[in-house]
Formats: C-alpha cells, structure tokens, sequence
C-alpha cells in the first residue's frame, strides 16, 4: 500500500488583511514538508485546490514543480484538481510539464471540489455542476490518451485535428477521480476505468463499502480488469508517540478549523466527545501512535475491500512544525513498515 499526505496550504487567514510575509512562511514551510516526506519514504504527496482566502493552493501545479526540484522519489499530485472549473488542455500540459521536471512523478486526482468558490471565480453557472466534469473529464483523457484530437463539447470551443504539448515523461499520465459520497461519482470512475481515491472525513469509513461496489460492478460492466480498479482513500490523520499524546495535540486545531468550517455551513463546533468518536476503531480519523494508525488503516482497508493508497489530511491550526515532522517521520519509520508487512510489498 502507498502512504503519503495531502494538504491544502490552509493558513488560519479567515478574517483580517492577509499578510504576504506569513504567506511566504507557509508556501516554504509546505515545499519543505514535501522534501521530509520524500526523505522519510513517503510514497505520495498532494496539494488540493481552493480559491479562499484561508487557504494557499490555487496553483497546486506550481507549487509541485518547485517540490519536483527538491525530491527525488516521492510522487507529487494534486488533492484534487477543480476538473469542472478548469481548462483540461492547461491542467494537461501543467501536469505533463510536472512530469517532466520530476522525471515521471506527477500525477492528477481530478473532481469537482467540495467548496463551490470556483465556480462564479471562473463564470460558470454552479447548476452545471456535473455536466461540467463529465464533458471535462472526457476532454482530459482524450488528449492524455491522444497526441492529436478532435473533440465538440458544450463548454469549450473545439478541437479540429489539434496536437497538444508537451507530452508527459510518463507513458500515460496517471488520472484517478475523487470522490466523496455521490453514488453517480463512484459509478462514472468505474465506467472510465480510473483509480479512485475516497474522501471519507467523518462517520465509519465501511460504510462507503456499497459505493466502492457500485464503482467495481460499473467498472466490470464497462469491460475493465479488476487490475486496473483501484481504490484510495483519504482521511484526517496524525501520528504521535502515543494515542493519547496524539489526541491531545490533534484536537485543539481540529476544533478550531472545524468550528470554522461548521460556522460556514451551519455546523456545531466538535466536541471532544465527537472526535474521539471518529477517532475510535471504525471511525473515519486515523489518529494514534504507529501501531493503532497502521492497524486502523489495514480494518480500513479489509473494511472497503481493499485499499492500494492512504493519504492522511493533516493540516491543523494547532500543531507546531515539529510535531507535523515527527508524525512525518513515525509514518515513514514506523506505520509504513507495518502496514506493508502485513498486506505485501508495492510498486513504488
């Protein structure tokens, strides 16, 4: 199984002026994140995407590329690519040029997002919502799939006998969807044939079992080798010493950034009650010391029917660089090692 981190820059900038310097602080501290992760022997890291002013991950691509330059192995995607939102010609050629400058790491995790910001940013109408996606996602595997191509849709002019550059260094640059619970989201990535990766940030993580079923029966109906399904999945995690130690250090910022997400959407504040609810055996949060995370990410994985990717979602308000490196270095050193020991060795 493949173990890394995604991240979304986020900033605690929610109110008052932005400050440049801060944001320089944070767009550094993330690039050297990415460089621990590749020296610690994490398999994957990636950069989501929003346009709010709490968060610093507009142009993932940009920020990957300098990340390309300071790692070696580590593969770098994005958490997710806005698909819906974008141009499929610019987000191609930006992650076959990451390819390039990483020499065959870059990946794209595309969706629709989970904040709706983008859509009025970049003039489209929100009751588009999924005709957008499944005309772009169509447009962007044709041109990775095709040198030259001819392609109508509704939302961008067409493409006569068009030829698209660069190509990736990648034979076929890697294309997963992500997902969160829309049943028509699991059944479309099964119809394409593409890896998916799961966003499950709160309730059981088996309870999304009949929505990966739907995306392997799709995925078999549309004449697909169960080789070529894979899942992923992405959760809130982090990793201390102890259980008790990393609950005591997660908590205070989870409260705080889910109080002010909850604010946004007509949420109560988390209690600790709560969080140690989704942070129990078969809750979504994958928070203790090395041995219950990896314990937790294999009943995960037996729980959804076999997992070939974990990614845990870190950022937190309250956690200090040294504790973020250490849980780094625990999931490399330690939670990786068994993890792998129990489920098999990877292609790295």
């Amino acid at each position: 199984m493949e173990i890394g981190i995604d991240s979304f820059i986020a900033t605690g900038a929610y109110e008052g002026p932005l400050n440049p310097q801060e944001n320089l602080q944070a767009i550094e501290a993330v690039l050297a994140k990415i460089e621990f992760a590749d020296q610690a022997g994490l398999h994957v890291f990636g950069l989501g995407e929003h346009h709010r002013k709490e968060f610093l991950d507009e142009a993932p691509a940009v920020i990957l590329a300098a990340a390309a330059a300071r790692t070696k192995n580590i593969r770098l995607t994005s958490a997710v690519t806005v698909l819906s939102a974008a141009d499929p010609v610019r987000v191609f050629q930006e992650y076959a040029t990451l390819d390039l400058i990483s020499k065959g790491r870059a990946e794209i995790v595309a969706g629709r997002g989970s904040f709706v910001d983008a859509y009025p940013l970049f003039g489209l109408n929100l009751g588009d919502y999924d005709a957008l996606f499944a005309e772009k996602i169509e447009l962007l595997l044709a041109i990775r799939d095709q040198e030259t191509i001819s392609w109508k849709g509704r939302f961008r002019p067409a493409l006569q006998e068009q030829a698209i550059y660069p190509r990736p260094y990648q034979e076929s640059l890697p294309v997963w969807i992500g997902v969160g619970g829309t049943p028509q989201s699991f059944i479309r990535a099964g119809m394409l044939g593409l890896p998916l990766m799961v966003a499950v940030i709160g309730g059981e993580t088996g309870n999304f079992r009949p929505l990966i079923d739907l995306y392997y029966d799709a995925g078999k109906k549309a004449g697909h080798p169960r080789e070529k399904l894979k899942v992923g999945l992405h959760s809130l995690g982090y990793v201390a010493e102890s259980t008790q130690q990393a609950k005591d250090e997660y908590f205070p910022g989870y409260r705080e950034m889910m109080g002010k997400i909850g604010k946004e959407r007509g949420w109560s504040a988390p209690t600790r009650g709560q969080f140690e609810a989704q942070a129990g055996p078969t809750g979504a949060y994958v928070v203790g010391n090395p041995e219950e995370v990896a314990a937790k990410i294999l009943r995960h994985s037996e729980a959804l029917g076999g997992v070939s990717r974990f990614t845990f979602q870190m950022d937190n308000p309250g956690l200090t660089n040294e504790q973020v490196y250490k849980s780094i270095e625990l999931i490399g050193k330690k939670v990786i090692p068994l993890v792998n020991r129990t489920s098999g060795s990877i292609e790295k």
